[in-house]
């Protein structure tokens, strides 16, 4: 249950036909998004006028209205099969909470956040985990020592009966260890989503103003490149904080089992 689109929309029978799909609208979302990056500051400022000029970002738009139409429509179906009881993906959850605090006006679970949060996790679970594996079998093509070994212990491990899990995880820490520095290799996404703070917030000597969007650069978090001299190797030692991300096992966990099943 490791798969994003398993964990949104629950049994992949009825999704999988359509998930290739999906991951070709998310990538070419994702390629506009990067394209026009610096448009997004002029859109969020003038995004009024923006709406009526011709341009790729229109191109951007025909993509997420498409997306969250599929989606829109998944949660229909979801909804006429609701057990409270037993939920049984990200949707049913959502739509429980929804009935839940139906009476709340101030409540966040109502169903414009319901589209919005699941084309998010959508986009953020698949696009990257697709574009890492991708860059993951590239990098053991060029290096073929380390996939033959990868290669030697899943199957001492795993055998070839049966696909890899994530519960295999522990036992495999040379593979582990392969798909953390693939990731750590590529730099997936250099430059982070905007972020907005809701309150002004006096950080150090800085004021990060209310409602003011930053895009936190993932380079500047690699220091350890630009500091040679230091020679701590222990596990954890040159990690930028302590704080796990709460939802990494997703990416992780579908890197490591579909890696390890091609």
């Amino acid at each position: 249950m490791h798969s994003p689109t398993a964990l949104l929309f629950g049994s992949a029978e009825g999704v999988e036909p359509a998930c290739f799909w999906l991951i070709t609208k998310a990538r070419a979302m994702v390629t506009l998004v990067t394209f026009l990056f610096l448009s997004f500051q002029l859109y969020q400022m003038f995004s009024y006028i923006l709406d009526y000029l011709p341009g790729p970002h229109n191109n951007l738009f025909i993509e997420t209205d498409a997306i969250k139409a599929f989606v829109a429509e998944e949660v229909k179906l979801h909804q006429a099969s609701l057990d409270p009881s037993a939920p049984q993906d990200f949707i049913d959850c959502f739509l429980s909470k929804m009935q839940e605090e139906k009476d709340n006006p101030k409540s966040h679970f109502h169903m414009k956040n319901l589209i919005t949060s699941t084309f998010d996790l959508f986009i953020g679970g698949t696009e990257t985990t697709s574009t890492t594996i991708r860059y993951g079998l590239l990098l053991l093509l060029k290096y073929p020592k380390i996939q033959e070994k990868v290669q030697e212990e899943i199957d001492r491990v795993v055998g070839r009966s049966r696909r890899p899990c994530v519960a295999d995880r522990t036992q495999m820490p040379y593979t582990d260890a392969v798909v953390h520095e693939i990731q750590r290799f590529i730099t997936l996404i250099p430059m982070s989503l905007p972020h907005a703070v809701t309150k002004d917030i006096h950080f150090r000597d800085y004021i990060i103003p209310k409602v003011s969007r930053q895009s936190p650069s993932g380079l500047a978090t690699e220091w350890q490149h630009h500091c040679p001299q230091v020679s701590d190797t222990r596990p954890g030692a040159r990690n930028a904080g302590t704080r796990p991300c709460p939802h990494s096992g997703l990416p992780t966990g579908s890197i490591l089992t579909s890696q390890g099943y091609l």
